[in-house]
């Protein structure tokens, strides 16, 4: 009986820690894009804080509403420091020295760079919401991604021309998540078409020469910056149509795909 009593005791403790290991960690994100994903993926109560870009509406791929209801931190290890959070999830473009204090202090980081196609981004879902512990609910938010993409997806037919004009000038280019959307609902990127890459410059009077049969401006057009996206001249083109794109739309992949799509299938409906 002696010999029996360890066992036992072995088999009663083993027990708890095993469920230990299945309460799901604590998280903050300093990502935008991450916010927005594990605010699908985590428990309320999981996701200590999200970055304080996403309760700014010119940055933030999440829904208003939904940013004001967590904490929003700057990204300073001190805020993290507080915070105590298992897990710390940031991007590619965290400063080394803010990664190098988090992983010194014992955060375990994981860092998550811009998903360049959908695929990339359903494979980040896949993988935060592992880490928060709730697999199943990154397979229902690709389901419904998938589900969108299955919505929009164009008629037979030629693609429409058409770029994504920036603030300042700039234009996506191939090898970016809104090039891959643009594709996938019925448009090819006309930057791409020009040779041009990621952020280059398209000045105004080149637009002009050779004019897509879609402008998407992305900014404000009241700011000093962004005041070339709304210049008379682009009224005078024939066979060109303008139209907004919310700026935010562009980079986040997750949820954001699927207002993406939705509004892009909307414009393609309408040429």
């Amino acid at each position: 009986m002696v010999a029996i009593l360890p066992i036992v005791l072995t088999a009663c403790t083993a027990a708890p820690a095993r469920e230990a290991a299945r309460v799901p960690p604590t998280l903050v994100s300093l990502n935008p894009c991450t916010d927005a994903i594990l605010a699908e993926v985590a428990d309320p109560d999981q996701l200590l804080a999200i970055s304080s870009y996403s309760r700014d509406p010119a940055s933030s791929s999440m829904d208003p509403a939904t940013a004001r209801s967590f904490r929003a931190v700057g990204g300073s290890v001190e805020e993290v420091l507080a915070l105590k959070p298992d897990l710390v999830v940031g991007s590619t473009f965290m400063s080394p020295a803010t990664s190098g204090a988090l992983t010194r202090l014992g955060f375990r980081l994981e860092q998550v760079g811009i998903a360049p196609t959908v695929e990339d981004s359903k494979a980040q879902i896949r993988h935060l919401a592992a880490l928060a512990g709730h697999p199943e609910r990154g397979a229902a938010l690709i389901a419904r991604i998938d589900a969108a993409l299955l919505r929009a997806a164009p008629p037979v037919g030629k693609p429409v021309g058409a770029i994504v004009w920036q603030a300042g000038g700039i234009v996506p280019g191939p090898g970016t998540l809104i090039s891959d959307l643009l594709t996938r609902t019925g448009f090819a990127n006309a930057a791409a078409a020009r040779g041009m890459k990621q952020a280059d410059f398209l000045p105004l009077e080149v637009l002009l020469s050779a004019p897509p049969q879609l402008i998407l401006t992305a900014g404000d057009p009241r700011a000093n910056g962004d005041r070339m996206l709304n210049h008379p001249a682009l009224a005078a083109l024939t066979g060109t149509r303008r139209a907004q794109i919310d700026p935010a739309l562009l980079w986040c992949g997750g949820p954001t795909i699927i207002r993406a799509v939705e509004r892009l299938a909307a414009l393609r409906r309408t040429l």
